[in-house]
């Protein structure tokens, strides 16, 4: 098979977007736009990729690491000197390179294996990606001639009444024949009102000299949408929520609503569990299957085993095991891990804890730097003290104890096995198996006194 090279336009500010931060590294369902583009085109087995970088060319490295190879445009002369600039690592190579921009998230694999086998089919000089768009309004327009065949690309400003009532547009995106770009990209000028160097010039040199020139018409305009402002991130983020919500679905996930349900492309969902609306499942969070998540939860970066039921709670860097539930409304943070069967109720956090299998922590709890071991009761209003105004201290809570409600285990401390803690205590010593802990004062009844009491 011929060799398939691509170049990811990726060195522009973005003024648009009015931002401290590159336009390429605005997200798009919890992905950087350009890592979008770059995954798709690995997934369409890319021999080699390249990505121009100008503005924030250490942020945008950084951020795709040694998936790809850089080229750096240190001026922004324009598309056609951007992809100029990769001469050193791409003129000398054999087969097809396509060139797509890093701010166009929403193309797939399937459209870049398309246009790849259609430009090799035809064997063409080059060939451009083209849509029908239901609006064309600024986009360039592709003439084509009486029999079909591309003439020219003509832009908005430039386009006569008739030839702006055509609807099929460029996309942006091309594939040429690698020698045959860069033969032609050394023929280009700057002879223009912009004085940049235009990529859509190559089209035009390469028609003069006799090339074959096509266009591949995709059949889905949505994925050809271009980011440039915030409004079009929005529907770019609609569309991609769309996508990644029906592909869900398709493999066996039922969602409530998915207009208000919001998933992260890099999440993983397990078959017969259902998701209600209003709810968030971000970065590379698992979910198994058989769970149940309930409206309003929150999830980032967590892995959830079968059978788990979360209602209206957040979940952040936090482990659910089988049959596990929680809420409504508790918080586990980061490095919560809440074993099998495990109950946590409502106004619950856990944080950096391990509670073991069979474990109830019914509600208005805190529990933090912790080990709790099998069949625990938590009563309500526990808190687990952890911080003594420097730093952080653990405490171990031994299989089948019981913690009665409105007590604080003041670490480091070790609540031993079969222990019990008597309700409102302040515990600040370790307890042996089968001890009673009472950590209180005792009871005084004052008769006749509340008759003195001004209530």
């Amino acid at each position: 098979m011929t060799k398939r090279n691509a170049i990811i336009l990726a060195a522009g500010k973005g003024t648009r977007m009015r931002s401290k931060l590159y336009k390429v590294l605005h997200q798009v369902c919890g992905k950087t736009m350009v890592e979008h583009v770059l995954t798709q085109l690995e997934k369409a087995k890319i021999d080699n990729i390249i990505t121009i970088v100008g503005f924030g060319a250490e942020t945008v490295e950084q951020q795709l690491g040694h998936r790809t190879k850089y080229a750096l445009q240190e001026q922004q002369l324009g598309t056609g000197h951007a992809v100029m600039q990769t001469k050193d690592l791409l003129a000398n190579e054999d087969g097809e390179t396509i060139i797509v921009s890093g701010d166009t998230p929403l193309f797939t694999a399937e459209t870049f294996e398309k246009l790849f086998e259609y430009h090799e089919q035809r064997h063409a000089a080059a060939t451009i990606l083209t849509s029908i768009a239901p609006d064309p309004t600024g986009y360039g327009r592709i003439v084509r001639n009486d029999v079909g065949i591309v003439e020219r690309i003509v832009e908005q400003k430039d386009a006569t009444v008739q030839e702006q009532a055509i609807k099929e547009i460029n996309t942006g995106v091309y594939c040429f024949d690698n020698k045959k770009l860069f033969a032609a990209l050394s023929k280009i000028t700057n002879d223009n009102a912009q004085g940049e160097y235009y990529l859509t010039d190559v089209i035009g040199i390469l028609k003069q000299e006799n090339e074959i020139v096509t266009a591949y018409k995709m059949d889905n305009f949505d994925e050809s949408m271009g980011v440039n402002d915030r409004v079009a991130l929005a529907r770019a983020n609609k569309v991609m929520r769309n996508r990644i919500n029906t592909h869900w679905m398709r493999e066996g996930v039922s969602m409530i609503d998915p207009e208000t349900t919001y998933i992260d492309a890099d999440v993983k969902i397990g078959r017969d569990t259902v998701i209600e609306g209003g709810v968030v499942i971000k970065g590379h969070t698992e979910i198994g299957n058989d769970c149940y998540i309930g409206a309003g939860s929150r999830i980032t970066d967590s892995k959830i085993h079968d059978g788990v039921k979360i209602i209206s709670s957040t979940l952040q860097e936090a482990e659910m095991h089988n049959g596990s539930d929680i809420g409504p409304n508790s918080h586990l943070r980061p490095e919560a891990e809440i074993g099998e069967n495990v109950h946590i109720g409502n106004f619950c956090e856990v944080k950096k804890a391990y509670i073991g299998e069979g474990t109830k922590v019914g509600h208005l709890t805190y529990i933090g730097n912790a080990t709790l071991g099998k069949n625990i009761n938590v009563g309500c209003g526990v808190v687990f003290v952890n911080y003594d105004g420097t730093n952080k201290h653990h405490t171990n809570v031994g299989d089948h104890a019981f913690i009665g409600s409105n007590s604080n285990l003041v670490a480091p401390v070790n609540i031993a096995k079969d222990s019990f803690v008597a309700a409102g205590s302040t515990i600040t010593d370790s307890t042996e198996q089968y001890d009673m802990a009472i950590a209180r004062a005792r009871q005084v009844n004052k008769e006749n006194y509340a008759k003195k009491l001004p209530w």
